[in-house]
């Protein structure tokens, strides 16, 4: 991994939007488009604490490396039991919630011995169900990644690891990227593209919890980049920023799953990182500040109304997000 993280991640992603056939940037759009942002939406990102398990110290801190070593599987989410009400994502925040309420939290010895039945278990999914269970294995693995890690490197203490990273989001992203699942880079036309999103994510997200004070203090913080997933893009679609190609959009329209790796799902990632940073630009042009974690909580939480979940979204099944 580069010293400049952020900054590879913003070249390389700028890379493959040069040459991308499937998603494109409509540049002519976004002057409007930032200006008719709701600004008020841009405030300061705030976790949900009926979801979250906030205000307890070290646990919370444990608690968010563990959401966000599961934090992926959109692709999976339509087979999930879900809370009712409540997303993919919200279902698994509030399932591990549940358990840190009612049980106390997961420390290293019980993340290594994570089963995918026992993530089952765990997040209330059905053991028979090959598609869920699919995603409940690849929970375990990241689960056990995450113990393993703790336990090895940091005497099981999620703070001592967070610690390590000295108030640097990118050394935190270093860190966690020592595991498979949060290394989150993928090929194009034979160059590896960075997007780190789930380990970008994690700084953003402890940065929240703790009002960036203690293990929320990272001084990079402004540096990130947008987490590209697949929702962001979808409202970036659905707002006229991004561009499908008719077959890519055909394809989405039925339900049909992205390949993960593949062209058109890398170039709707970096599309996404690269049309957040000209949307930031415009509105710098307009003197206003926005940082693409700002950006980020607002597209992501429109993608939470029911006009965005109305319409088919780009769905591939990876664990980058």
């Amino acid at each position: 991994m580069s010293a400049s993280l952020f900054r590879r991640i913003r070249d390389e992603t700028a890379r493959v939007c040069r040459t991308a056939r499937f998603v494109t940037i409509n540049d002519e759009a976004i002057p409007a488009y930032a200006a008719g942002l709701d600004l008020a939406a841009l405030a300061a990102p705030r976790h949900d604490p009926k979801s979250h398990y906030l205000g307890h110290g070290a646990d919370t801190a444990l608690f968010f490396l563990i959401l966000d070593a599961v934090n992926f599987g959109s692709g999976y989410f339509p087979h999930l039991r879900k809370v009712p009400g409540r997303s993919g994502y919200f279902t698994v925040a509030t399932r591990l919630t549940e358990r840190f309420t009612a049980k106390g939290p997961l420390h290293a010895d019980a993340l290594l011995a994570m089963t995918p039945h026992a993530a089952a278990k765990l997040f209330q999914q059905d053991g028979a169900n090959p598609v869920a269970m699919e995603l409940m294995g690849l929970f375990a693995r990241a689960l056990q990644d995450l113990g393993r890690l703790l336990e090895q490197e940091y005497g099981g203490s999620a703070p001592r690891l967070i610690e390590a990273a000295s108030g640097s989001a990118q050394r935190l992203c270093r860190i966690l990227a020592q595991m498979e699942l949060f290394r989150d880079e993928q090929p194009y036309m034979g160059q590896a593209t960075a997007f780190y999103k789930r380990a970008q994510l994690t700084a953003a997200d402890l940065a929240v919890a703790f009002d960036g004070q203690g293990p929320g203090r990272f001084d990079d913080l402004g540096e990130l980049t947008v987490f590209a997933d697949n929702l962001v893009p979808h409202v970036l679609r659905l707002d006229g920023i991004l561009r499908f190609e008719a077959g890519l959009a055909a394809r989405i329209a039925v339900g049909e799953l992205l390949e993960k790796d593949s062209p058109q799902e890398v170039e709707m990632r970096a599309a996404t990182v690269q049309a957040v940073e000209r949307i930031a630009a415009a509105l710098r042009e307009r003197g206003q500040e926005a940082s693409p974690l700002q950006l980020d909580f607002l597209l992501w939480n429109k993608g939470q109304r029911p006009a965005s979940k109305a319409v088919p979204r780009p769905r591939c099944r990876t664990w980058y997000y």
